[in-house]
This record gives C-alpha cells, structure tokens and sequence, in this order.
C-alpha cells in the first residue's frame, strides 16, 4: 500500500519529514513573521510606480531602499520583517549583495506584506504550487531581431520596425534614473545654503546638515542614474567632502581634515571636475600651513594651480601660495605669488566653478584683501599688513551680511593688533582686538586661538614690562577659549 505523501499546509510543496505545523521552513517562518508584532509597511507604499519596477525587474535592494523610505522604516525593522540579517540588508541595499536564492526572495516578499499581484510569477498564489524548484531570476537578454515566421525571407520595413522598437526599449531601460534633475537641483541648493551659512553662522548646527547631505548624496551614488546625472553627484558629494574638511579644520581635528580631503579628492576624479579639484588641492594646502608640515603647502599649491581654471579658483590659490611661502620664511616666492594673484584679478572669472555656491566656495575682494594682508604681516611689512587688513573689514562690514566670514575679518583684525603691537601702540591694537574677545565660543574657530596665543607672546616682550595695558591684553588674549572639541561639535 503506498504511503500518502504529506504537503505543505500553505505552498503545497511535499514535506521531507513530518512536522507539527504541516508547513515547509520558508512558509514556518514567513508565517511567524506575519503572526509576530512589528512594524508594517502602509498600503500607500504598494501603489508607489517605483516600487512595482524595482520588484518586477528583481531590484531588491532598490525595492528595499524605496519601501523602507516610503514607509520611514529602519534598515532593522526591515531585516526583522524580512527574516535577513540586517549586514546582509545593508549590502543588499548597497548594490554589494544581489538576492536569488528563491526562498530568501519569497522570505523577504512575504515577510514585506507584498501583495500578490506585484509578486513575481513565481511566487503568486495561483503559480506557487507548479514552480519549478531550480527557477532563477531572469538575465537580462541582448535585443535581436526575431527571424520572420515560417522561414520566409524578411521584409526590410518590418525588420525596421522591429529595430526600431527594441531600440527604444533598450533607450528606456538605460535612462532609467534614481535621481531627477528636481531633486539634483534641491541638493545642490541645500550644499550652496550650508556653503553660504558657513561663513557668519555658528559651526555647530551647520555640521549634522552637512553630514545629512553628504550621507543622501553617497545613497544616491549607490544607486543608477543617467550619466550626466552621476556626475553631478559626484560633483557635490565632493564638494559636501570639502566642506567638511574645512569644517574638521575648523575644529582642529587634522587627521579628519585629511580624511575628507582624500574622499573629496576621489570624487573630484569620478567627476572629472578640475574647480573641485584645484579647490580640493588649495584645501590642503591650508590644512599643511597651519601643521608642521608647512613646506608641503607649497607643493599642494603648486598642483592647484596647474588645475585652477582662472577666475577666483585662481586667485585663491595664489592667496594661500602667497601666505605659505610668507609663514616658511621664503619672501621671494611670496611677494611672486602676490604677482600672480594681481594677474588673476586682471583675468575673466570662470563660469563653471565652484563660486555657483556662493560662501565658503568663493574668494570675494575682502578675502583676497585679508590673505594679502596676513602675507605681509608674517613678512614683517607691518604698514601694508594694516592697509589691506583694514581694507578686508571695510569690505566685510559694507558688504552682504551673507558674505561677511566672522573668521577672517576677526583674524584680520589680529593683523592689524600685530602691526599696532610691533609699532609700540598697545592700546590702539586694544581697540582692534575688543570685538575679537567679544565673539561669542562657537564662532571661535580654532585658528583664531592660536593666532591670540601669538599675541599674547608679543605683548610679553620685555619693552612692554611696565606697561599695564599690554599686562591685561596679554591675560585677556593667553585664557582665550577656541572651539573646545571634536565631540562637542558633533554632539551640540
């Protein structure tokens, strides 16, 4: 007598061995999934056209990322929803892991709730029964024209037209994108208000936006887009990495400094942008000038400025050069940096650069005054220090509130406290260096409390030993706070 051959109580496939629940693994524990409390994906998101094309073209990963956003769930809830883990989750997500196993597929389907008409064939409730076991996503197929029925010799307009339309398929499947141009231009507007911000509000609160921005862009990057458009995203998650290296600068974290710099680097390559890169390379000329490694800045400037395409990418990069040279002791190339800067104000600004930002990444007159100015101070040439250091306040305090740098006009003004100091005028640099000590902490960036600290040695010169003036602007300005930590940036 046969033995009756027991099934799946819910997919009807045969049971290898007897089991209390009567049901296969992959349907135990998809049925323990949906009998389990847990977060649920809400029935909007199954009417999202995204969705529904990133199931049926077996796009897991870009269906995970679409419904977890559409239903503002955690990487975590979805694994436990999915039975995945939540590594496994992340690579799949980031295009590092593909999913094809059937029962995983069927496991993360199920578990989501997916409804039926958007499963794959294979899994809907009136095929389940008679899938084949072995059945594999589909491969994409190279597009060729079908011979004519019955053999016969082919008609050339209809071959024309069948042409015709896999080529358009084949345009459709290609332009494909992740990414419109709307939501570029939204990012690339968020990146100019971070970069405007940067230069007159607190760097605190500027910090997580940036990160924010930074994590959508690489998101983004993970994913498919139109040529042009994956350039752009290169563009601005380097520019979003330059950003934060002038930020971790800020704060005084170097090595952090360097990190963003190399990202920004890479991405500058992949977007084959030479403004981004020449910006890239002047940055880290700025890091090097104020380390100990200050003769690298020099070699930093001298890659930027092959890469620089004129306007004020090129005018900046003759600024920092200019500064450098100064800050090694090196007059010479200094004063022919300051040459080289005056021919790239005489020049046509590019029209592509970075300066579309606007803030942070533009180089206005008052900057360039107050990098003219810092080179003649560290070349001792204290009356031109003063004329251009002032120039810079002027321009500064004249101009859009938007442009105006708490940063540099404060340590323009140290400029001006540094040549007043060295003609013997302690109170007149007393008068400079009040607004300094009136700037609230978190506008301290950390270059301005070494700057005090240089200070405050040149009031402690033995010629000012019975003057009580310099006494009180050498206390004020040596118990000068700057921002305090990395940590603190990150957690206010």
């Amino acid at each position: 007598m046969q033995k009756h051959a027991r099934v799946c109580a819910d997919c009807g496939c045969g049971l290898s061995q007897y089991n209390r629940e009567e049901r296969c693994a992959m349907c135990a524990r998809v049925r323990r999934f949906d009998t389990q409390p847990g977060p649920r994906i809400p029935d909007t998101v199954w009417l999202d056209p995204e969705v529904h094309a990133a199931i049926a073209a077996w796009e897991f990963g870009r269906a995970s990322r679409l419904i977890r956003a559409r239903a503002g769930l955690r990487q975590d809830d979805m694994a436990h929803m999915t039975g995945l883990s939540q590594g496994f989750l992340s690579m799949l997500e980031s295009g590092a892991r593909r999913l094809t196993n059937l029962d995983k597929v069927s496991t993360f389907l199920r578990g989501l709730g997916t409804p039926d008409a958007l499963l794959p064939p294979p899994f809907r409730e009136h095929e389940t029964r008679s899938a084949p076991a072995h059945l594999s996503p589909p491969e994409p197929r190279p597009h060729r024209i079908r011979p004519v029925a019955g053999g016969r010799k082919a008609d050339l307009h209809e071959l024309a037209a069948q042409a015709a339309t896999q080529s358009l398929q084949f345009a459709e499947e290609i332009t494909k994108s992740n990414v419109s141009d709307v939501e570029l231009e939204e990012l690339e507007s968020k990146i100019a208000t971070i970069a405007t911000q940067y230069v007159h509000a607190p760097l605190h609160p500027l910090f997580n936006g940036l990160l924010e921005t930074r994590d959508q862009l690489f998101s983004l990057l993970s994913g498919h887009q139109q040529p042009r458009q994956t350039r752009e995203l290169f563009l601005l998650a380097g520019t979003s990495c330059l950003l934060l290296a002038h930020a971790s600068q800020n704060l005084g974290d170097q090595d952090s400094a360097i990190a963003q710099i190399q990202t920004a680097w890479a991405l500058a390559e992949q977007a084959d942008h030479n403004d981004l890169r020449a910006w890239v390379k002047g940055t880290a000329a700025l890091i090097a000038e104020w380390s100990t490694h200050r003769q690298t800045a020099l070699d930093y400037t001298r890659q930027a400025i092959r890469l620089a395409p004129g306007g004020e990418t090129r005018i900046r990069i003759a600024a920092i050069e200019a500064r450098a040279a100064a800050r090694i002791g090196d007059p010479d190339r200094a004063r022919a940096a300051l040459q080289e800067l005056q021919r790239a104000r005489e020049q046509r600004a590019s029209s592509d650069g970075l300066a579309r930002f606007g803030g942070l990444l533009t180089f206005p007159a008052a900057k360039q005054e107050y990098y003219i100015g810092g080179t003649y101070a560290l070349l001792g040439e204290h009356q031109r220090a003063e004329t251009h250091a002032a120039a810079a306040i002027e321009l500064y305090e004249s101009g859009p509130r938007e442009n105006r740098s708490y940063g540099d006009e404060a340590l323009a003004r140290l400029d001006i406290v540094t040549a007043r100091i060295a003609a013997g005028e302690v109170e007149g640099a007393g008068e400079q260096l009040q607004p300094i000590l009136n700037l609230p902490a978190d506008r301290r960036i950390r270059q301005l409390g070494d700057a005090m600290q240089g200070v405050a040695r040149l009031l402690e010169h033995p010629r000012f030993a019975r003057s009580r003036a310099a006494r009180e602007l050498a206390d004020a300005t040596r118990g000068y706070q700057a921002i305090e930590t990395k940590a603190k940036a990150l957690t206010s």
